[in-house]
Order: C-alpha cells, then structure tokens, then sequence
C-alpha cells in the first residue's frame, strides 16, 4: 500500500460569493486529497499485494468519476512514512499543493485520537498533509521550488479533514443518494475485506459481498437518521 494524493473535479452547483459553498455543492473546483493508504480515500505486507491494492483503488475511484491519470501514487510502502525522511515528505506534498492550487483540500484529521496515536501512516500522512498546507503559503520554506521550478506560494482556502473525532467534527454531509454507489466503490477493493484479506481472491463470491456491505452499512455514521460523511472544516492554522 501506498501514501496517495488524489485529484478530482466535483459536481453541481455554487453558493453566492461571501458563503461557504457546501462541499457537495461545489462545481469546477479543483479538490486534492491526500490519503495514507489505497483505501482511506472512498471510506501491506508484500509488494505483491501494494499492487493488487494499487488496481483495486484505481478501480474503486473510476467507479466514483476520478480518473485514473488523476491519482499520483507517492511511492512509500506500507507502514514506512513513519521512517521516511520528514523533510523530503514535507517538501513532496508542498510541490504537489504549490503545483495543484487546489481551491479545496481533504485529508486525515491529525487531531483524532486514533490517528494521533496508534495509526503511524495515518499520522504521518495527516502531519505532512498540514505541514505542507503551511509550508505552501511561504516561499522561503523549500526556496527551490520557486527558483527552479516555478511554483509560487499558495494559500490553501478550505480544508476539509476526515476521520475527525466525535466531539470536533463541524460539518456533515448527507450521502444518502449515494451511499450504495460508495459501497460500491468500497467493494471494489476486494483485498481489504476478508476472507481474501488473509487468502486472497480477485473477487467476490455473493454470501461473502453481501455480508460486507451489510457491514458497511452498520459501520457508516448516521445523523438524524441519514448516512453522512463527517468532516472537520478548517480554513486556516493560526501563524504563531
């Protein structure tokens, strides 16, 4: 498995100028999102099976519209962020956000419990994901880039963190209407699920699909009784 980032376009329409425009609502923006590993985005061991995981993803998010050319894969193996070197991660991510200038970012909540303390990738990709928001916006960290590369300094408008914890999660959106097609998605990820996480198979036989996304289902939160995807909306860090 792999550190990710993904770039997409959304859909549908825009809010008047002045207002937050609602993330479902967004419409010709560009969205980047950094994920730690192949399937964090739509909800190991060998290389073997990071390329297995490698297709499944590709696959899943064709499924949800990205494209395939519009994933770039970082190439750090699984469990290894932890033990790469912090300023080349650092500097990878400020390049990809310098050259990006997304108008929308999304990544791992670096402020949930369990991401801060007993998911390494997820840690690491969540800190490198806001170090290299900050380091963006100023030219003098990574210098290079501007001199020989061209890219100029960008200020990141609204980030968008997944995973949040209960208690600061500040935004929901409903996901009713499309709640099947993202577990469809999710299924298309066939590694990720037993039994062929510990055997693996390329697909699904039909009990086992079904037990999956009924699991699924269980697992997705719900508010006010709908399926909603929470988030911790962020426009900004305080500069100190």
């Amino acid at each position: 498995m792999k550190i990710l980032a993904v770039i997409m376009l959304t859909l549908a329409g825009i809010a008047a100028p002045g207002q937050q425009t609602r993330l479902e609502n967004l419409h010709g923006k560009t969205v980047l999102v950094f994920t730690p590993h192949p399937d964090d985005d739509v909800f190991g061991a060998g290389q073997h099976l990071a390329q297995i995981r490698k297709a499944e993803e590709e696959v899943s998010e064709g499924l949800l519209g990205t494209p395939k050319e519009n994933i770039m894969w970082m190439g750090y193996d699984d469990g290894m962020l932890e033990y790469a070197p912090h300023p080349k991660l650092v500097e990878e991510a400020t390049a990809i956000i310098r050259r990006i200038r997304p108008d929308v970012l999304l990544s791992v909540d670096p402020g949930e419990w369990y991401e801060r303390w007993h998911k390494t990738d997820h840690r690491m990709a969540a800190f490198n994901t806001i170090d290299a928001v900050r380091a963006a916006e100023f030219w003098l960290y990574f210098p290079n880039q501007r001199l020989q590369q061209g890219l100029q300094p960008y200020k990141v408008p609204e980030m968008y963190f997944f995973y949040p914890s209960a208690q600061e999660a500040n935004y929901y959106v409903n996901i009713d209407a499309v709640a099947d097609l993202k577990f469809d998605a999710a299924a298309k990820q066939v590694s990720q699920f037993e039994p062929a996480v510990n055997k693996y198979r390329s697909d699904w036989q039909p009990a086992d699909l079904a037990k999956a996304k009924e699991e699924m289902r269980r697992e997705q939160p719900r508010k006010d009784g709908h399926y909603v995807e929470a988030f911790r909306y962020a426009t900004g860090f305080v500069q100190y």
